[in-house]
This record gives C-alpha cells, structure tokens and sequence, in this order.
C-alpha cells in the first residue's frame, strides 16, 4: 500500500474522533458564553471582565498566528510522516515538468548586453538549450530556444528580458523537433531539395518558421525582383526557379539579413539543380485486373490526364470539380504544377493513368481531391492515394488535411474514414469539409 493510500485509511479511521472533539468545543464555547453573560449581567466588575475576556482572546490569536507562521517556514521533514509521503511525488512531477519556448529579441550591440540576458534569463529558471545570434546595424537580434518551468508564463519571460535591456520580444511555443541545430536543420532541408525541386517553398517555410510562402507566376504580384532577390522588412522576394517569384512574408516579425541570406542559398541550388522528381517511388497500389503503380506526377503528364479525364463519365467529374464539367481539364495546368502541392498518379503496366490525387497547399493545410476512372473504381486505388498524400502533407508539416465534396458523394467520405484518424464534418449547402488530424509519424511514400 502506498504512503497516500494509508493516510486516506487514517483519515477514515479517525474520523469520529474528530466529530466528538468538535462537538465538545461547540458545548465548551456555549458554556463560556452563558459564564460571560452572567458574569456581566450580576456583577458590578462586568466591565472589567470583558476587558479581561479580550485580552485573553487578543493573546491567544497572536499566540496562534506566531506558531502558524513558524511552522508554515519551517524546513521539510525528513519524509516520514504520512503528509510527507503523499505531497512528495506530486512535488516532484511538478518540479520536473518542463516546456520549449522560442524567443527572438534585440538587444544593444555592446558589451555585456548578451550577458544581462542570460542572468535574467537563469533568474526564471530558464535553460538556454540554443543560441543564435543576427548582427544588425541598430544592434543584434539574439534568437533563443529555451526549456522553462511549465508553470513559467510567457509574459514573465518578456518582463524578465524587458528588464534586462532587451525590447522588441517574439515569443511562441516550440517543440521536439527545434532541437535541432541551424545548421543540420539547413542541411537536410538542402537534400530534400536536392532530391525534389517541388520542395523548394516548403524547405524555405521550415527554415523560416511561421510565414506564409507564396509561388507567383511570371507577370503577376508587380515586377520581378533583381537575381540576388529582394528584402523588405517583412517580406522578400526571390527568383522562382520554376519561373515567377516567390514571396514570402511573416507580418509579425521583420527578416534578418541572415535569413534572407539563408534563403536566397536554398533557392539558388534549387536553381543550379534544375527541375528533377523523385526517382524510384513507384508502389503497386491494391488493384484486381492489371498491375498499378503509384507515382509522382508533374506537369509532363499533363496529355495523359487529359485523356484520363475524356474516359471519365459526367457524374464522376461533377463529384470531383462539385459544378459543371465543361473545361474541367483546364484546371489540369494548375493541378500539375509543383508550385501549389503535390500530384500522385495510378498508372497500369500500359501506362495508361487511371487516377489523379492531388495535395493542394492552403497554409497550415493542405486541401486533398481525388478522381478515379470509372472503370478502376471500388478496387481500393483511391484510398491507397489518399493515404500517401496524407504521408506527404504530415512529413511537409502540414496540420490537418481537408477534403471538400457533395454531400451526395458517400465514397470520398468511407476513404477518409478509412484514415482511422479524428475527422471533423462541417456541411452547408450541400458541401461537406471533411477535416483529419493524422498521424504527425507516417511513413514516407
């Protein structure tokens, strides 16, 4: 038995005991105060009793507050007592628990202002677990990766290095994985565009942290910025090395010169590389009939989706485009592109594409669509797609994947089920938005 549950035990046992006591005091007060009463009422030193009465009691409340604030500041017991054994692990866990905060302030460009930070930082409690440091001309920007007491507030953290000399504070919640150092973050964030050039504006919002990427064809967002990119406060611009510019901003914390320098390394080797895919992905899918690969798809399949769209029949066209089907493979050039997600294709042993799924970015989420060819529905290929697009979004960081259908069509909402992962259901008008939260460990197509 364990010390909390034998002193539950104790309690229980000795309960009526303190029910007696109680009442005894209760019939011990009543006493005294009839005493008092008559003692006031019958004699002609009444007066003088309850001076004598009040200073009795003034003496024994001072005497209970002074032996109340001593033991209150006493120091701990050596554990033995069933208090001490219950009260000492919970002490413990809430000594243990811990959480990872990021913090970017600016500090002055002199000596000992770094230094004024880390003591007031070790006054918190906080452990400075990374360093980075980002010379400006006004002074230097100190980003901080910082494991806290849980019970430490972020507004402490900012009064603490407000003190300190510090200003212009951003702080926001990190995790496991900013516990890798800059530099092997940049470095396996430069193979995976290495690998593929699609990765491109997802390498950069890892490397940046919380902003938004945009990819803008050529003509478009006003003129293209210089080769060497563009920076402004909080926003820069960078030649696309698929064409265009892409266009980042983060409104709630200006770039550093270091970013930006960063940034234009990653898309220039994306630019030396050229456009590449990924090799040595195709996957059977589950099929009956004929043998089906899953494979990355880019704008160079663009005429076999073409034709995979003329095979399609108007109903299953109208499910997946939720309007009319007329022109609807004009939409093919958007889907294809690398620039706005990832496109996965069911191809048989002819060659022939028999299904499309596409993962479309929408900030911290990605949009998935699927269509199947009439003929290769209900054999399973949908929802082995959907489950390697799902894989894609988690490993690109990606929060939740949403699905948005007819409320008549009942198989892209059984595939979505079929994730076995929470989904939340918004219907309006007859569209449904089907939300899933997935795994944040799946494994890579």
């Amino acid at each position: 038995m364990t010390d909390t549950s034998s002193f539950a035990t104790s309690r229980r046992r000795h309960r009526w005991r303190r029910d007696l006591v109680e009442l005894a005091a209760l019939f011990t007060a009543v006493a005294v105060a009839d005493a008092v009463a008559n003692t006031v009422a019958h004699t002609s030193q009444g007066s003088v009793a309850l001076v004598g009465f009040a200073v009795v009691l003034f003496a024994t409340t001072a005497f209970h507050l002074w032996w109340a604030h001593r033991h209150e500041h006493a120091p701990p017991g050596n554990g033995d007592g069933p208090s001490a054994g219950a009260s000492a692990p919970a002490a413990r866990a809430a000594e243990g628990a811990t959480s990872l905060w990021r913090m970017r302030t600016t500090v002055r460009d002199e000596p000992g202002s770094l230094a004024r930070l880390c003591t007031a930082l070790a006054r918190c409690g906080a452990d400075i677990v990374n360093l980075q440091t980002h010379p400006l001309a006004h002074g230097t920007v100190d980003e901080l990766l910082l494991r806290t007491p849980a019970a430490l507030e972020p507004g402490d953290l900012s009064r603490a290095v407000g003190e300190a000399g510090a200003h212009s504070t951003w702080i926001e919640r990190a995790d496991a994985h900013d516990l890798v150092d800059v530099p092997a973050r940049v470095l396996g964030l430069a193979t995976r565009t290495a690998l593929d050039s699609a990765e491109i504006p997802l390498a950069l919002r890892k490397l940046l942290g919380r902003c938004t990427v945009h990819s803008l064809p050529s003509g478009t967002g006003g003129m293209s910025p210089p080769a060497e990119g563009l920076l402004e406060e909080t926003q820069m611009q960078l030649p696309d090395p698929s064409g265009g510019t892409l266009l980042i901003e983060r409104p709630h914390l200006p770039f550093t010169p270091a970013e930006f320098a960063r940034a234009r390394a990653l898309v220039e080797l994306g630019a030396r590389l050229g456009p590449r895919l990924p090799r040595g992905r195709d996957v059977p899918a589950r099929s009956e009939g004929d043998d089906v690969t899953v494979r990355r798809a880019d704008a160079g399949d663009l005429p076999a989706a073409r034709a995979m769209h003329e095979r399609c029949s108007p109903a299953t066209l109208r499910l997946r485009y939720h309007g009319p089907v007329d022109g609807c493979a004009r939409h093919l050039d958007h889907l294809l592109s690398p620039r706005f997600g990832r496109t996965l294709a069911a191809q048989t042993g002819s060659g022939r594409i028999v299904a499309l799924g596409h993962l479309l970015w929408d900030g911290d989420e990605s949009e998935v669509a699927l269509l199947v060819e009439d003929d290769w529905q209900g054999r399973g290929i949908g929802a082995e797609l959907l489950r390697r697009l799902v894989a894609l979004a988690v490993e690109s960081g990606c929060e939740r994947v949403y699905a948005v259908t007819r409320e008549q069509n009942t198989a892209i909402v059984a595939t979505m089920r079929g994730l076995g992962v929470p989904l939340d259901y918004q219907l309006e008008d007859g569209t449904v938005v089907i939300t899933a939260r997935p795994d944040p460990a799946p494994t890579r197509p």
